[in-house]
């Protein structure tokens, strides 16, 4: 599981070193919720590409080392405990927007105003990713409850309108 206090560790290493970084998925909803929800199995984050191999670098020497995929795609870093961080390296096009190369190699552009969003982990203020943006990560793949949850928070507090081919299961459920 990663905690709180691993979140904050990881962010303190990433900030301490001038590489931003940008909280979602569970831990960028309850950011945003300002308070932890649930379990988090792993920390995932958008970092941009060429700050990669430093993160890569701050992270081993707190003991993570890569254990699936691999930059400039999506990779996971996990330590001895099986704390994992999901990367996902970022490259801004010229309206600042970022630019995610996905695993089937297409680009996705996920727009500059979505990266501007905050919240707070413990009280402790972070970056992530702003609502609408998060809402945006669940387009394309199968959602488990744990989404639907997620997307209802984000909805009932934000406001913020589900994807459309999610509308059917909001107004069913």
């Amino acid at each position: 599981m990663m905690t709180a206090e691993d979140v904050l560790e990881v962010m303190r290493c990433l900030n301490g070193a001038g590489i931003q970084a940008w909280l979602h998925g569970g831990w960028g909803v309850d950011a945003l919720l300002d308070e932890q929800t649930r379990k988090h199995k792993d920390l995932d984050l958008f970092v941009e590409l060429s700050d990669v191999p430093h993160m890569q670098a701050l992270l081993a020497e707190r003991g993570y080392r890569l254990v699936q995929g691999g930059p400039p795609k999506n990779f996971v870093l996990e330590d001895e405990t099986g704390r994992q961080v999901d990367v996902h390296p970022v490259a801004w096009d010229e309206h600042g927007n970022g630019i995610y190369r996905m695993e089937n190699g297409h680009d996705w552009t996920f727009p500059s105003a979505g990266f501007a969003g905050s919240g707070s982990v413990l009280g402790r203020r972070v970056w992530c990713f702003t609502a609408e943006a998060q809402m945006l990560c669940y387009i394309g793949y199968e959602l488990s409850d744990k989404d639907f949850r997620e997307m209802d928070a984000l909805h009932q507090r934000f406001g913020v309108e589900y994807p459309p081919e999610y509308q059917k299961h909001h107004t069913e459920g």
